[in-house]
């Protein structure tokens, strides 16, 4: 990845009583193109007795990618929604002005040994779209756009490159790209990607401008039309960006807006348990306490 502008560490983090590797926002980047959140979930082996469980919790503001890598989560939302996600599939849910959903382990997979691996992601909305009615789309690993070129797998999962365009209904000019190869090649794809650019290695190595470069590492580029660099045999990347916007975005919890008061108002609606309920499910996650630093 030449000119590297950073590198993000992946960082652990929790929700509830499941595990993620953390990777935006990060205090020094706290966008990448319109990408604002990104999860890496697992990998994990939950036994018969442990599921994932995300009880009722609302979005504004954005709307969340979910890629799995192995395992299975059902999703259901306040459009109505329920759809289970598998690995290769696209979950995209369209907050706008505001949804609830919940995430859950499977009922046919709840008492046995299981995995789960995945990216959870947020793409802000444009300010037009920020307000906009919620929607849910479930793209099939079969529709997602996939070649090889030079035995290089790509996959583009979201947005428009290479002359492509995924079927996943993106608000703003962006990518996501997945880059698999089992032979040690050097790619040079700059010439394909647009605005701010960043490569998060997923599994084995890549090496650029003199340095190596291992597994869970984020690297933010100066450039996306510098995007060049050897990939290692057997490793596996994510490349995702796209133009940013011209206002700064906020984020509090779950909520994405480019006004405070948005947020201020959603964080209240909840609360006061205006939002939109998800049918069969009363478990509702409470609003955060905020924290306090200091004496």
């Amino acid at each position: 990845m030449s000119n590297t502008k950073l590198i993000i560490e992946e960082r652990a983090a929790n929700i509830g009583n499941f595990m993620v590797g953390r990777l935006l926002p990060f205090r020094q980047k706290r966008m990448v193109g319109p990408f604002i959140f990104i999860d890496h979930m697992g990998p994990a082996c939950l036994s018969d007795a442990e599921n994932l469980d995300i009880a009722m919790h609302p979005h504004i503001g954005l709307s969340t990618l979910t890629y799995l890598f192995e395992g299975a989560i059902m999703h259901r939302d306040s459009l109505g929604t329920e759809v289970e996600i598998k690995p290769g599939a696209v979950n995209w849910m369209t907050a706008g002005k505001g949804v609830v959903h919940t995430e859950r382990t499977p009922e046919y997979l709840r008492h046995s040994k299981k995995m789960l691996h995945g990216l959870q992601i947020w793409v802000a909305l444009p300010k037009a779209d920020e307000q906009c009615d919620p929607s849910f789309t479930h793209v099939s690993a079969d529709e997602v756009p996939s070649w090889e070129d030079n035995n290089v797998h790509f996959k583009l999962i979201a947005g428009k490159a290479f002359g492509k365009q995924s079927p996943v209904p993106v608000y703003s000019p962006l990518y996501f790209i997945e880059i698999k190869s089992s032979e040690t090649k050097t790619i040079s794809i700059g010439e394909h990607l647009f605005g701010e650019s960043a490569l998060y290695i997923l599994e084995g190595s890549i090496k650029s401008d003199g340095y190596t470069y291992e597994t869970k590492q984020l690297l933010v580029a100066k450039d996306s039309t510098l995007c060049a660099f050897e990939i290692e045999a057997n490793s596996t990347i994510y490349i995702f960006g796209g133009n940013a916007f011209p206002e700064e975005r906020f984020i509090e919890w779950n909520f994405v807006a480019s006004d405070k008061a948005l947020i201020a108002k959603a964080k209240n609606d909840w609360k006061a348990d205006k939002f939109p309920k998800v049918i069969n499910e009363t478990v509702r996650i409470p609003l955060p306490t905020p924290k306090r630093f200091g004496g």
